[in-house]
């Protein structure tokens, strides 16, 4: 069974099981609606829900470009010189272990509630997992290449450029991957806490007035929009490896 097969096996699964949980525990639908209503709220309210996903899919693609660049450049930082990795490694350590609903109201406060403050939610988690996932490919690097590279008098950043980093892409690639599902979270987070769009805004609208089924219907634009993300993303690190590689 190809992936795209499976995934539309998978979805229908659930929707089956959704539906069953309805039919037979009898819920009310301000408890849990049931798929076809959502399915209806969300042809409905299409429009509205589209243009707060917009809002939403641009705070996570800018979040997740930048945070993917400067992870990048930072992950060559670290790995080129010692100090660096000895003054900046903890501190980013140490970024990680605050949590990220800590983070939203300080830099809704110092940024506003526009579109900045979730760009930089999203930004935030993005960057460590893209920085770990290349320093550790960066600093694994086959030792036999970079002896053999030295022995041909190469200097520090020719290595870096011309043996570690090429090596180093799937490492890369992998924390790309993963940042793609993340990044969501982050803008989620940023709209939850202060925002007037976006499909978090929308979700805690929803809930306020008591239709669960909108919030559901916005829950799902979300799961689609990060499904396809990393989709797209995984896709683009493929093809972009085995470019490289050729």
């Amino acid at each position: 069974m190809k992936s795209w097969q499976a995934g539309i096996a998978s979805a229908l699964l659930g929707i089956a099981i959704w539906q069953a949980i309805v039919t037979i525990g009898d819920l009310q639908k301000f408890i849990l609606p049931g798929p076809l209503l959502v399915a209806e709220t969300l042809w409905k309210s299409r429009v509205f829900i589209l243009e707060n996903a917009w809002i939403t899919l641009t705070e996570v693609l800018l979040g997740l470009v930048l945070g993917a660049l400067i992870g990048g450049f930072s992950a060559i930082m670290l790995a080129s010189s010692p100090v660096a990795r000895a003054l900046v490694r903890p501190m980013l350590v140490f970024t990680q272990a605050v949590p990220v609903f800590a983070l939203a109201p300080i830099l809704n406060l110092w940024l506003g509630f526009g579109l900045t403050s979730k760009v930089v939610m999203a930004l935030i988690i993005v960057y460590f997992p893209v920085t770990s996932a290349f320093f550790d490919a960066l600093i694994r690097v086959n030792p036999d290449w970079l002896g053999l590279a030295r022995v041909m008098g190469a200097g520090k950043w020719r290595v870096m450029w011309h043996i570690r980093i090429p090596a180093a892409l799937p490492g890369f690639a992998s924390g790309l991957r993963l940042a793609a599902v993340y990044a969501p979270i982050g803008a989620i987070i940023g709209e939850w806490v202060g925002a007037s769009k976006g499909l978090g805004y929308l979700m805690l609208l929803a809930n306020g007035r008591a239709k669960i089924d909108l919030m559901f219907a916005a829950l799902i634009v979300l799961a689609v929009m990060t499904i396809c993300l990393h989709a797209a993303t995984d896709q683009f690190c493929r093809k972009f490896l085995d470019r490289t590689e050729s």
